[in-house]
């Protein structure tokens, strides 16, 4: 039986063409050096897994408290013990054991089991489909001349989408700090629905701090304006502000995002009657199990589940079941190229075809298209 005997991160710089507010929000930027993290396991028979991360996440205090004594020694492929046994780690971590750095561990033992076996993660969870139609999911509004700056931008914007056969839009309307309100909100989104008609389906991703009422006259206008959904209105901590809002509303209220708890807090939501379709992310949810685990509550319940955010482990779970209907691809704005691979990838996981649609990899592992030779020469740090 092959064991773990080596657990390392290559921290890096590569290029990145966009830049984040204060807020947390992304827009598109000049050209700038930043640093990522590759966390790398390795087995005794020399196998190994991979999975792209934040050299802020992947710490090496945390690697060597935590996750290095968690795995070392023991089989790769006893993922679900081997994530029991990490999560358990997080209540004594006083939060510094995060479900980013959860995910990026179980993420990589999938890879390292994938790439063992010769196959990709998303048939190992299940195979369900192998082409999944992927929605634009745009950036937030801004103030860039030609952007997302106006109406008219949106508007156009999405025209642009659809030509290149998009059947599915995200809006992510202006947030903090930039100016944003729910008139303007419901008026760009009046302004997309006219600009590309009754048959493309549009969602709305809004500001997340409008209060009750706030929240409820904008989704009226969502219901009049016939979106698919209605994403995190408000702060996702009162689960009963959601489940008075989806009492009151046609359009279909999806969640949570953001909110701690992993599959568990999903659970809730659904008992809480809090969303008509669920919400999962494999990163910002502690991996690939727990977004499983999520999908499969969801199912049961006759409810649908899409997962958040783009890359490789959203695309090995959606690849294995049959819950969600979406494939989430952005973040995109019109002075971005999503389709240019940064410097450490040799290519990107999702290109899109012309009907829309994304083909599931088919490299053994998540599929990843690592550049090692850049990560190599570009290597600045090692743990």
């Amino acid at each position: 039986m092959a064991v773990i005997e080596r657990v390392g991160v290559t921290v890096f710089t590569t290029v990145a063409r966009s830049v984040v507010d204060g807020h947390g929000h992304r827009h598109p930027g000049p050209p700038r050096e930043v640093k990522e993290a590759l966390l790398e396991i390795t087995d005794s028979d020399g196998a190994k897994g991979y999975c792209l991360g934040q050299p802020e996440t992947l710490r090496e205090s945390m690697i060597q408290a935590h996750v290095r004594p968690v795995l070392t020694g023991q089989d790769g492929l006893e993922r679900e013990r081997l994530w029991h046994a990490l999560a358990r780690r997080q209540r004594g971590a006083h939060g510094h054991l995060t479900d980013r750095l959860l995910s990026t561990v179980d993420q990589a033992l999938w890879d390292l089991a994938g790439r063992r076996l010769g196959l990709p993660v998303w048939k190992l969870l299940g195979g369900a489909r192998s082409v999944v139609p992927a929605y634009a999911s745009t950036m937030c509004g801004d103030d860039i001349p030609g952007g997302l700056a106006t109406l008219s931008d949106y508007a156009s914007f999405a025209k642009d989408l659809v030509a290149r056969g998009y059947r599915g839009i995200k809006l992510h309307t202006w947030m903090p700090p930039m100016r944003h309100g729910v008139e303007l909100d419901i008026k760009a989104c009046a302004a997309v629905r006219d600009a590309v008609g009754p048959d493309v389906a549009l969602m709305l991703d809004s500001n997340h701090w409008y209060s009750r009422t706030e929240a409820l006259r904008l989704g009226r206008a969502l219901d009049e304006l016939n979106f698919a959904w209605y994403e995190e209105p408000m702060e996702e901590a009162s689960v009963q502000s959601y489940r008075w809002l989806a009492d009151q509303l046609a359009t279909p209220i999806l969640g949570p995002e953001t909110s701690w708890g992993k599959h568990m807090a999903r659970a809730e939501w659904i008992a809480a009657g809090a969303c008509d379709i669920l919400r999962v992310g494999v990163v910002g949810s502690g991996g690939i199990i727990p977004a499983l685990k999520a999908v499969h509550t969801a199912e049961s319940f006759g409810m649908g589940c899409e997962i958040h955010g783009n890359g490789s482990g959203a695309l090995a779970v959606i690849g294995a079941t049959l819950c969600g209907e979406w494939y989430e691809r952005g973040l995109l704005h019109p002075h971005s190229d999503y389709d240019a691979p940064p410097p450490h990838l040799r290519s990107i996981i999702d290109p899109l075809d012309d009907s829309g649609n994304v083909t599931l990899p088919c490299r053994p592992g998540l599929g990843d298209d690592l550049d090692v030779d850049h990560i190599a020469a570009h290597t600045v740090a090692t743990w």
